[in-house]
């Protein structure tokens, strides 16, 4: 799912699929579920 968010890729989602988003803020997603799953690696 992280990889096709990443891609601007929203079909999981079906009210997201017609949306467009900048590309800085689908970065900063993707950054930020990067960093929970580092987070939950070291935890666990």
């Amino acid at each position: 799912m992280k990889q096709n968010i990443g891609r601007g890729e929203f079909s999981q989602f079906p009210n997201l699929s017609q949306t467009s988003c900048q590309e800085d803020d689908v970065s900063t997603y993707v950054q930020h579920l990067n960093a929970l799953y580092s987070d939950f690696e070291s935890m666990f």
